[in-house]
């Protein structure tokens, strides 16, 4: 059979599979993989060329520092400060999504669900209220702010591998603003939905400090890196191996910190880390990749072109929109993976700047997994803790609060993307 033929029918199944069966997405993604191998339309060559090995350096390297990061106790910590800090209920609920969503722009987004969730039912319990609402805001605000950095959640990165984006391209590119600042003014439109959901508890209330510091050396580690990251710029500008190679170092580093420093388990540690979606992400590139070298890209992009014809602003439009709808549904990293190559292709056809697809299908696919309890990781493992307190999350509950806020924080970015980036 037309290795094309093939190609498709197995993306296409391993796709559909995606959507019905979210737990077993990793066995999906590789057992695809090799079923291609052994097919043949990709080669064990090719295999290792199609995979990003500097984005999953980033992943991995990033993974492990965010862990003895939270093994600190620092974020609780500091968190345990704000709320007892804050003038009422409010405000220490608005106060630590803003934490929330600035750890999570430097770590990775269910890492950061992990560190504040604590904080967040410790509070609910001592007021004796219904934590939902509050974990949900905490998840929605690290997947917002996820996408603002590099560093920040595996589709930043996956759009960087694409777009050869270093960490101050997320900042500036080329002499403009870029996505941190879209999705900066997501966030501050996004604020003022949380603060009427929450404007009701007016209560004041303040927590009984139990968290102490460990270590602030993992927050020194944390900060050396995005330098470090921000300095590599200068150094590999085709985002090819520095930023991977730095993170890994420091993952290094963190491993031995918590073997001879902690006298902790290396393998435990190893074990702890998030493995199922490296792997994911593997199995992502190669399916992603084999469409690609059959031809299937070039296909895809032609007919969406022939659908917007010159019509810019449309075709920009429908990538949003789209991006947001069917990420509320489909795990936003497979469809990211998939829609990068497509977009650019799309660009090129209508001879306009590729950022304003690339960035447009980045804010749409990582806001979009805001609108359900499916549409994202950290909302699942925030619900999953909600649960294991006795609350179940409908998807009522979910898009309650996940629906206005996506839409809010997706409109002023979707606009000053617009504004910025189609001359």
């Amino acid at each position: 059979m037309d290795p094309a033929i093939v190609s498709i029918i197995i993306f296409i199944l391993a796709y559909i599979l995606f959507i019905f069966l979210p737990n077993k997405r990793t066995l999906i993604a590789i057992s695809a993989s090799i079923l291609l191998i052994a097919a043949r339309v990709i080669s064990l060559r090719d295999v290792f060329f199609v995979i990003n090995w500097n984005v999953m350096g980033i992943f991995v390297g990033t993974l492990i520092v965010a862990d003895i990061f939270m093994e600190s106790r620092v974020p609780a910590y500091v968190a345990e400060l704000i709320v007892n800090r804050a003038k009422n209920t409010a405000w220490s609920i608005l106060l630590i999504c803003l934490l929330t969503g600035f750890i999570s722009a430097f770590v990775e987004n269910v890492a950061t669900v992990l560190i504040v969730a604590p904080i967040a039912l410790a509070l609910a319990k001592k007021l004796d209220i219904n934590p939902m609402k509050m974990m949900i805001a905490i998840a929605v605000s690290s997947n917002l702010q996820g996408t603002a950095t590099l560093i920040g959640d595996p589709p930043s990165m996956l759009l960087a591998g694409f777009a050869k984006m270093n960490f101050g391209d997320f900042f500036f590119y080329h002499g403009r603003p870029s996505i941190f600042f879209a999705v900066e003014l997501g966030a501050l439109v996004s604020f003022v939905v949380l603060y009427l959901i929450f404007r009701r508890h007016r209560q004041k209330v303040s927590l009984v400090p139990v968290e102490k510091v460990r270590s602030w050396f993992p927050t020194i580690l944390l900060v050396t890196l995005i330098v470090l990251l921000a300095l590599s710029s200068f150094f590999d500008t085709g985002f090819s191996y520095m930023a991977g190679i730095l993170c890994m170092t420091f993952g290094v580093i963190s491993i031995l910190w918590e073997k001879f420093v902690n006298k902790g388990s290396i393998l435990e540690g190893l074990k702890s880390l998030d493995w199922d979606t490296t792997f994911f992400l593997m199995g992502i590139f190669v399916l992603v990749g084999c469409i690609t070298l059959t031809g299937w890209i070039e296909t895809i992009s032609g007919f969406l072109s022939g659908l917007v014809g010159s019509n810019i602003f449309l075709g920009y439009t429908l990538v949003v929109f789209i991006s947001v709808f069917l990420s509320a549904f489909i795990d936003n990293v497979p469809f990211l993976a998939a829609m990068l190559p497509v977009a650019i292709s799309m660009a090129v056809r209508l001879n306009i700047n590729p950022s304003l697809f690339l960035f447009g299908l980045l804010i749409g696919a990582s806001l979009g997994g805001n609108i359900t309890p499916i549409g994202a990781s950290a909302n699942i493992v925030a619900c999953g803790l909600l649960k294991k307190e006795g609350y179940s999350v409908s998807f009522k509950d979910f898009a309650k609060i996940g629906l206005p806020f996506t839409l809010v924080a997706v409109t002023a970015a979707y606009l000053f993307i617009w504004f910025v980036w189609s001359r």
